[in-house]
């Protein structure tokens, strides 16, 4: 039995995002900065919600959030962003709560997503760009299919104002097509 759902930012209460990035701060700033930036307390996270819910009707960035079954508890958040529209492509950034890493759950919520941004939302590209560090979100991206490209250097401003290289792993829809065969 599934011990999680994917939810939309329709029910996703100011309250609870706040408190999952509030949570795992620590571990999520060097990855999420602007999100830990901005969600730095509950007035400021409602307002980060209220544009993440505009941008999301403009059909600028995707968000899925995900829920503990039987707590109903906010785990991990998933945003697809930087849409380039003309080239239908666009990257793939997620967390889980600390609690629930190396559990399965964020791989097979990007599965999901992957499927959704494909099938339902018709993106020919997805990448997902991770901190050479971070192996377990590298190897979310290899078990979903996504390919290692390369490495893009000083791409990725960190919370401190440095730049950082990222490791860049890309997933075309024909490749995505070949793999659900």
């Amino acid at each position: 039995m599934k011990t999680w759902v994917t939810d939309r930012i329709s029910n996703v209460k100011p309250a609870e995002f706040f408190s999952l990035v509030d949570k795992n701060r620590a571990y999520i700033t060097p990855t999420f900065p602007n999100t830990t930036s901005q969600c730095n307390s509950l007035v400021n996270t409602t307002a980060f919600l209220i544009r993440a819910a505009n941008n999301e009707q403009r059909g600028e960035n995707y968000y899925f959030y995900l829920r503990d079954v039987s707590s109903n508890r906010l785990i991990g958040y998933i945003c697809v962003k930087n849409i380039i529209l003309n080239i239908m492509k666009a990257e793939l950034a997620y967390f889980i709560d600390a609690d629930y890493q190396n559990k399965g759950i964020i791989t097979q919520a990007v599965s999901q997503v992957v499927t959704y941004c494909f099938d339902a939302l018709g993106f020919n590209k997805l990448y997902i760009c991770t901190h050479p560090e971070n192996i377990g979100s590298q190897r979310v991206a290899v078990k979903n299919g996504f390919t290692k490209e390369g490495i893009l250097k000083e791409e990725f401003k960190n919370a401190n104002g440095g730049l950082e290289d990222v490791v860049y792993f890309g997933l075309l829809r024909s490749e995505y097509n070949n793999q659900s065969i």
